[in-house]
């Protein structure tokens, strides 16, 4: 069998790969996108059906091109950012090839490059761009036996409350994907119990403006680290319904019952960390240094933008939280399906180069590998805070397709 010559070969047509795809094409390097599914799948099949981007369609798109069916301040259906990202990739005339899985990539030996097995036949690159994102291998932790309640899924595998046996629902976890899966639930009219974790929560607006403006004029999305202690902390934020801001005494009011970290399992009681309070006095924390934040920046740069003073009032604490549930039996109390809100886990089998730390992290700094030839894009703070968001992946596309270039043009010195 022929084996195929590509310079840079980047696996993944997702929003990583698009966007690197573009930056190569800018500096004239010939490449290939490989996509085992359709393009964007992730944002067609692990979602669920009611979906919508987090950030605003004027901010949560690349610079080319605008969203053409959804307003500016508006947040893009799930089928519509797919859709954007299929457009995009016609725009630029990404060389996409869909239908094909990347089985392996390893070193070659005594030249460069490497050798790369796909379902479709081998490939020999000079580079390789591993875009295939943060969302791998969905996490559920080993907590509740199998057959405990009838059903228990991950939040990539949940679409609509139909899905779901007649009963109540545990939800783990309140990072965005959690909140919006236990809302969505109990206004279907099911009883929730939502499990609440350490979390930021910033405002979905104020004082006119989406959080993710204020983010940007505070400089807050180039942050290149996380503060201490908050690598894993998740963001409780919603588009959904137009985009509010998500408040735990909220969801307390339309009947979820909030509980804390969830802890451990024994004949039939799940059991909680007493945490709960402390959880959400701490993301109260994070919206309110925000609030101040832009307060200050306003008055700093002598703004126009109306006062909102009501937004720093925050009512009293739910009961859950003084008065904290520390446990349920599950059959007592109707739960039937638990839905695991908890994240992915990476997953690079398939890169077997000497790429990675010695907890099998990616080794790199902005992208390029510790393995000369091998590029990582997509991941949470790759770069900066935003490197995992649409437009913070085309930034960090063009830092390494113009790494990629430098590099090229080191190997045409002939001495």
């Amino acid at each position: 069998m022929t084996t195929e010559q590509i310079e840079v070969l980047v696996v993944g047509a997702g929003q990583a790969g698009v966007a690197m795809s573009e930056h190569l094409s800018d500096n004239g390097v010939p490449h290939l996108v490989l996509e085992r599914d359709r393009i964007a799948e992730r944002w067609r099949t692990m979602r669920w059906d009611s979906l919508v981007a987090n950030g605003p369609a004027w901010h949560d798109r690349f610079p080319g091109l605008e969203f053409q069916d959804v307003g500016a301040d508006e947040f893009a259906t799930k089928e519509q950012v797919a859709a954007y990202f299929e457009a995009y990739a016609e725009k630029i005339n990404a060389p996409i090839r869909t239908g094909v899985e990347v089985t392996s990539v390893t070193r070659h030996e005594g030249r460069p490059g490497f050798l790369v097995e796909t379902s479709a036949g081998t490939i020999d690159a000079r580079y390789v761009v591993a875009a295939t994102g943060p969302f791998q291998r969905p996490v559920v932790p080993p907590i509740v036996p199998d057959g405990a309640v009838p059903v228990q899924i991950h939040s990539s595998d949940y679409r609509n409350p139909a899905q779901l046996p007649e009963g109540n629902v545990l939800v783990v976890g309140a990072g965005s994907s959690g909140v919006q899966i236990a809302d969505e639930l109990q206004r279907s009219g099911r009883q929730v119990h939502l499990s609440v974790g350490p979390h930021d929560r910033p405002p979905r607006s104020y004082r006119g403006r989406d959080f993710c403006w204020w983010l940007g004029v505070l400089n807050l999305w180039d942050l290149e680290t996380p503060p201490a202690g908050a690598e894993h902390v998740t963001i409780a934020v919603s588009g959904a319904r137009g985009g509010h801001t998500v408040d735990f005494r909220a969801l307390a009011a339309i009947g979820i019952q909030l509980v804390g970290l969830t802890d451990a399992y024994d004949d039939g009681v799940l059991s909680f960390r007493e945490d709960l309070a402390t959880n959400i006095t701490a993301g109260d924390a994070n919206y309110l240094a925000l609030l101040q934040a832009a307060d200050a920046y306003v008055e700093r740069n002598g703004l126009d933008l109306p006062e909102e003073p009501q937004a720093h009032i925050l009512g009293p604490d739910p009961v859950a939280a003084t008065d904290p549930l520390l446990s349920v039996d599950l059959v007592e109390a109707g739960i039937t399906s638990i839905v695991w809100a908890t994240g992915f886990a990476l997953d690079y089998g398939w890169l077997q180069v000497d790429a990675f730390d010695e907890a099998g992290r990616p080794a790199h700094r902005r992208g390029v590998s510790a393995e000369p030839g091998i590029y990582f894009l997509g991941l949470p703070w790759l770069s900066r805070r935003g490197s995992s968001f649409i437009w913070g992946v085309w930034h960090d596309a063009k830092h390494i397709a113009g790494h990629i270039a430098t590099q090229r043009s080191y190997l045409t010195y002939g001495g």
